[in-house]
């Protein structure tokens, strides 16, 4: 059952989706790249190849480095990039890939070439990089760790061909002579689609080692990754992957009525759901935990339906998140394709609206205010996954991005996003540090994010790995604090009142109140301040969560107004007093009668810039 309850306009998050997801820990999710969490090379060279530059390895996961995390507060590893990729690098049973099709010399993680292998690159001993694989996840469990993967089900890199499971090879049988057939793994390109026929023309001619051209798509060609039927791609398209077919031709619309439903045996289905099957069902073998699911709006709902339902058949805990974009043409659903993957089995979905809010208040005139709508989304609004920074986003202490403020500014937008909802929450590796992804690297160029396409290092999480010490001991003083008190947020917001409670907010009640935390001749409240409750019905325990934005200005004189309908939400009745104390950065506490809650407000201590308070509620003895 699901129920919202609306009350002075404002809404109360309330629900309870599925006993399942209930009666779970949220994850709490650190998301690293195998190939810079452990590269200790320093030489950084634009362009650098594996022998200049250095690569992660998978033995570099130390026991140090995990018993770290766990520390933390860390339930969950999102290896990020560990299946074979196309690349530059050669080895002896294995080939460089044609820079035609490579974005970066290291290649693109989600650019496939075998999808029941991981990269050579992370092996100390190449010949057994599933080997040492096996034994990072072993790693794991011994720290009480859940391990993600990546699962990339819309595309695959031109030069695909598993040498694990070659029978299991995507193209193998197709019949190139049509657009599209249901058993065919690929759309093919005909003669008349646009890019004047055959071969292939890539948008590479002119860069080092390239001549535009792939040779084994000389007499035919495939869609790119990104839907586009062309024989001549962009620099803009996803040039470098194809992509696959679930028996629906996007090119008809969204409507996959006919395709088979979650109970229909294998015979009964696309060749590629039956491969990709496999491919879920070998990780699952080996003992990986969950899958982060790349774009999978692009694929259709019936898909997820049947899959996702044979994947808990055999580990009925295993954990799935969504990347997913409702604002994407090229979803296929007609209606909220977030709430439609949730519908389909998932157990979060990226929380991206929320995310573009924050990086909007220092970016393009966003308001703190407008986070509310995004709290009136049902069911999905507890099973969200959020962060701050991920693979695909900027740094948050890029000089150039998030309003240039450094490593600060990830801590109102953190707390607010760890603390808002029951779904999960992660934290991409370097964050936690102020790493600032400054300068140019590589493929990407100066982007103010981390490279995925290159082989890097990163400055400042360098000093935290410390020679593979793993103790920070090159950190600054001020990095130092910034990783104990993310922390201190995640431990903090393990409390039931968070993992499980209901979301009250509390900017709409306190737009017209004076001492909401306006800043020069603001004449509204709610532009760098934002205020929610969070509450658990089944203990009473109860949060206060503030969160100053600005950069500069410390707030001062702030009453944050709790309305007579939000007290009743959090059961605050008759005239007893109650207590407001900090759990995250301070000891600061301070009681309050109920009875001016409503029109004066909790009167808050200054509020430093870039600064958060996770106050406890409770009744004074």
């Amino acid at each position: 059952m699901t129920w919202q309850i609306l009350l002075s306009g404002v809404l109360i998050a309330a629900m309870s989706f599925n006993c399942r997801a209930e009666q779970k820990n949220r994850p709490v999710i650190y998301q690293l790249m195998v190939r810079t969490f452990g590269n200790i090379n320093e030489t950084r060279k634009t362009n650098g190849t594996l022998a200049e530059n250095g690569c992660g390895k998978f033995a570099q996961i130390t026991p140090a480095a995990l018993e770290s995390l766990k520390e933390m507060g860390f339930t969950h590893l999102w290896l990020t990039g560990v299946l074979e990729q196309a690349s530059g690098t050669a080895y002896p049973k294995r080939p460089a890939d044609d820079p035609d099709i490579l974005k970066g010399i290291a290649g693109s993680p989600y650019a496939i070439k075998d999808y029941f292998d991981v990269c050579p690159d992370y092996a100390v001993d190449p010949d057994k990089r599933l080997d040492e694989f096996k034994a990072l996840l072993q790693r794991c469990k011994q720290h009480d760790m859940r391990v993600i993967i990546d699962f990339v089900p819309n595309h695959v890199a031109r030069s695909y061909q598993s040498d694990v499971r070659p029978e299991h090879s995507f193209g193998e049988g197709d019949d190139r002579g049509v657009f599209f057939a249901r058993d065919n793994h690929f759309f093919y390109l005909q003669a008349h689609h646009p890019g004047g026929g055959p071969p292939l023309k890539l948008p590479t001619a002119g860069k080092p080692g390239c001549d535009g051209r792939f040779e084994p798509e000389t007499e035919f060609g495939r869609v790119t990754g990104n839907n586009v039927i062309s024989w001549e791609p962009s620099i803009n398209d996803w040039y470098e992957t194809v992509k696959l077919n679930y028996g629906h031709d996007f090119t008809t619309g969204r409507d996959t009525s006919h395709l088979p439903g979650p109970d229909a045996a294998p015979s009964e289905v696309p060749k590629t759901w039956r491969t990709m099957d496999e491919i879920l069902a070998h990780w699952q073998a080996m003992g990986v935990d969950g899958f982060r699911v790349d774009m999978a709006h692009m694929v259709p709902m019936d898909f997820w339906r049947w899959t996702v339902k044979r994947c808990r058949s055999r580990n009925p805990d295993v954990f799935f998140s969504a990347e997913a974009y409702e604002n994407d043409p090229a979803k296929l659903a007609d209606g909220h394709v977030l709430d439609e993957l949730l519908a389909a089995g998932f157990d979060a979905v990226y929380d991206d609206p929320s995310y573009d809010v924050l990086e909007g208040l220092y970016d393009s005139g966003k308001w703190a205010n407008d986070l509310d709508p995004l709290t009136f989304t049902g069911k999905r609004f507890h099973r969200s996954l959020r962060y701050a920074e991920n693979h695909d986003e900027v740094r948050i202490a890029s000089p150039k991005e998030w309003g240039g403020l450094g490593m600060k500014a990830g801590k109102p937008v953190s707390a607010v996003l760890f603390a808002m909802g029951r779904g999960p929450v992660m934290l991409y590796h370097g964050q936690e540090v102020g790493e600032p992804a400054a300068g140019e690297e590589g493929f990407g160029g100066d982007d103010a994010r981390t490279t995925i396409f290159d082989y890097w290092s990163m400055p400042e999480f360098t000093k935290w790995v410390n020679g593979g010490k793993f103790d920070g001991g090159r950190l600054s003083a001020g990095q130092k604090s910034l990783r104990e008190w993310y922390g201190k947020l995640i431990r903090a917001t393990q409390a039931r009142a968070f993992t499980a409670g209901e979301f009250y907010g509390l900017n709409h009640a306190n737009q017209e109140n004076p001492d909401f935390g306006r800043v020069g001749d603001e004449s509204a409240s709610g532009h760098w301040l934002y205020a929610f409750l969070r509450r658990d019905t089944k203990t009473g325990q109860a949060f206060l969560v503030v969160a100053n934005f600005h950069g500069s200005e410390t707030l001062r004189g702030v009453k944050v107004r709790i309305p007579d309908d939000a007290q009743m939400f959090l059961g605050l009745t008759g005239d007893a007093s109650w207590t407001f104390t900090d759990r995250l950065d301070s000891a600061w506490s301070e009681t309050t009668a109920r009875a001016p809650l409503a029109e004066v407000g909790v009167c808050l201590p200054a509020l430093p810039p870039c600064s958060a308070m996770l106050l406890e509620i409770g009744r004074k003895p």
